[in-house]
This record gives C-alpha cells, sequence and structure tokens, in this order.
C-alpha cells in the first residue's frame, strides 16, 4: 500500500465517523480515488440496500396514511 492510498482509506474512514455513513457513501463521493473492487462492490451494495429499505418504509408510511384516512387508525 502507498503513503496516498493510505490517505485515501483514512478519508473514507474520517467520513463515515465524522459524517455518518449514509452521507459518506450517498452524497458525499463515489470514492473513484480508491482502487479496490470489494470496496466498490460493497459500496454499491450497500447504496442499493439502502434505497430499499427507504423505498419499503415510505411505502409503509403511504400504507398507514391511506389506511388512517379511510378507516382510521386503530390505537394501541
Amino acid at each position: 500500500m502507498t503513503y496516498d492510498e493510505l490517505e485515501n482509506w483514512q478519508s473514507v474512514q474520517y467520513r463515515m465517523d465524522e459524517e455518518g455513513f449514509d452521507y459518506c457513501f450517498e452524497s458525499y463521493s463515489h470514492w473513484d480515488e480508491i482502487k479496490d473492487e470489494e470496496f466498490h462492490r460493497l459500496r454499491l451494495g450497500f447504496l442499493q440496500h439502502m434505497k430499499e429499505l427507504r423505498e419499503y418504509i415510505d411505502s409503509k408510511v403511504e400504507e398507514g396514511q391511506n389506511l388512517e384516512l379511510e378507516e382510521g387508525l386503530e390505537d394501541e
């Protein structure tokens, strides 16, 4: 590993810790300077799963709001 590569990995680690995992990979950077296939496979998988989870949660909220409008929600 070169010094520049180490700095790149440290930058990713810093952004995950300081900015948050989702922001680090979704908004901050695509990390093109990291030349590691496994990293990018995992990064893209994380982004895909995060998108799927967000869509699932959004659909459950929409489902609940529609039910609330139509029938009213039950209190637990």
